[in-house]
């Protein structure tokens, strides 16, 4: 029996459970897991030597604990007592090592409950990875995107007669094609700190539901090439993992979410990234497409290629305004109306109330003092908000922007923005009966709004003047009020 099998026995008479991956076993005892690594190349990663397997554990350790802290405890040893038989941590000499870690609810995991994914946690996961990427080390001397692309071309080739010759070559000319036009931008953001160590593997599989929020948790530690790249780059599996899964909703709100966490702290060049963002999540679906057919599903694979092909071929952008007093659903109807419009998996949402908060230092959710809804403060929170919108479309995102939008002047600059960025507008004006508006605000919990039912009865004396925007009643549901959006925004033929 070698020492790795010896080992694998005598954890596995200590536990109740295993869990058996291609490079790594995890033995549940109790409420600890303690991972083995396997003795395996498989070129990208080494584990075939003991030196290999407790730095790649040390690493794993070192790499999840920010994000997991109470999860992954300690690397530990499995040492040969003197009578032969196997401890952790004795005197004598190391056989082998392992990560200890402690045991979660295996079902807690998204991937095996998409349905959890809420619009509140797609909107914290969303900021959760961004403050992830701001803490993250700087990485400027990475491979970057040209590894991944080159592993993808060669591993797709190989199973080119599987899941078709043609459209496996026309993937890798068309990737080839987008990474020389986006070279200059990813360059320019690797000199800007854009590339950094980070997670890599951020799936739904890699993220967990405890106690109402996300944890990302077992990051790539064993290959640098891998996870030393750009933030964007990371962000591009949830995104495209989402959109795959049909959760294009949540999807909208995290990436809204982590460009608005992102913006607190990363220069404004930040939002230029979005034009590799198509490119970025073809990569990371063209992965899926090969890991899955290797695995034997080729039917996953084969949807997978399709995915990566489409990305490559994104939607016109479009900017979408929409106005109204406080409580006429405004944040409702742009997050339905976002995953519609453009590239995938929607729009950018933009909301003045979160501009405000991130210029005045505050968090998402904290309200602000009076002192912040002064004039100038006011004139600063829309000069970022059409600067972020013009710099997204600049760079082939779809937008909405959500304010009351009051001032026919801001109507305007909304329309101005558009045409500046030379992409199709759409304005639409949401009323309602003020007791309803009042009911909506009374009802607020959690929110980015600081508005009051005294700010609404300010907002009521105000005459937007006229209005040329779409107007639509949104004293029912938010679905039928976006529904009655999509009949005047879009053809038969769209719906």
């Amino acid at each position: 029996m070698s020492d790795q099998a010896e080992v694998a026995a005598w954890l596995a008479g200590r536990s109740e459970g295993v869990i058996q991956t291609s490079c790594a076993q995890v033995f549940l005892a109790g409420d600890i897991a303690f991972k083995l690594k396997r003795p395996v190349d498989f070129g990208f990663l080494d584990f075939t030597t003991l030196e290999r397997r407790r730095w790649a554990l040390e690493r794993e350790l070192a790499f999840n604990a920010p994000a997991a802290p109470d999860i992954y405890r300690a690397v530990r040893k499995i040492t040969r007592m003197k009578g032969g038989g196997l401890e952790f941590d004795g005197s004598g000499s190391v056989v082998d090592y392992v990560l200890e870690m402690r045991r979660f609810d295996e079902t807690a995991v998204l991937s095996a409950r998409p349905e959890a994914l809420d619009g509140d946690l797609a909107e914290a996961l969303g900021r959760t990875v961004a403050q992830a990427h701001v803490d993250a080390p700087l990485r400027p001397k990475a491979v970057g995107l040209p590894y991944p692309i080159g592993s993808n071309a060669a591993l797709l080739r190989d199973l080119a007669p599987r899941l078709g010759a043609e459209r496996v070559e026309a993937l890798i000319t068309a990737t080839d094609a987008e990474l020389a036009r986006q070279g200059p931008l990813l360059e320019a953001r690797r000199a800007a700190g854009f590339v950094r160590r980070c997670h890599a593997d951020l799936h739904l599989g890699n993220i967990l539901l405890e106690a109402g929020r996300p944890v990302l948790f077992d990051c790539i530690e064993f290959n640098d090439a891998i996870s030393d790249i750009d933030v964007l780059y990371d962000l591009a599996f949830l995104l495209m993992d989402l959109d795959f899964r049909g959760r294009r909703d949540a999807a909208v709100r995290a990436i809204s979410a982590y460009l608005d966490e992102a913006a607190r702290t990363f220069p404004p060049t930040h939002w230029d990234g979005l034009a590799a963002l198509p490119l970025m999540m073809s990569v990371r679906a063209a992965v899926r497409a090969h890991v899955s057919a290797h695995a034997g599903d080729l039917a996953a694979g084969s949807s997978y290629l399709d995915a990566a092909l489409a990305h490559l071929s994104p939607a016109a952008p479009t900017l979408l305004a929409v106005g109204g007093r406080s409580g006429s659903g405004k944040s409702v109807f742009a997050r339905l109306a976002a995953p519609r419009l453009g590239p995938a998996p929607g729009a950018v949402i933009l909301r003045t109330d979160e501009v405000r908060k991130r210029l005045a230092g505050a968090a998402a959710h904290e309200p602000l003092p009076a002192a912040a809804y002064a004039t100038d403060m006011t004139r600063r929170t829309y000069d970022a908000f059409f600067a972020d919108a013009g710099r997204a479309l600049a760079a082939g995102r779809s937008v909405v922007l959500d304010a009351t939008f009051l001032d026919a002047g801001l109507r305007d600059r909304a329309t101005k923005t558009a045409r500046a960025a030379g992409v199709a507008f759409q304005g639409v004006w949401l009323e309602a009966p003020a007791g309803t508006l009042a009911a909506r605000i009374a009802a607020r919990r959690s929110d980015a709004s600081d508005a009051t039912v005294a700010t609404l009865e300010g907002q009521l004396a105000v005459d937007p003047g006229p209005m040329d925007w779409t107007v639509l009643d949104a004293s029912g549901p938010p679905e039928g009020i976006a529904a009655a959006w999509a009949r005047v925004a879009y053809s038969e033929a769209d719906l």
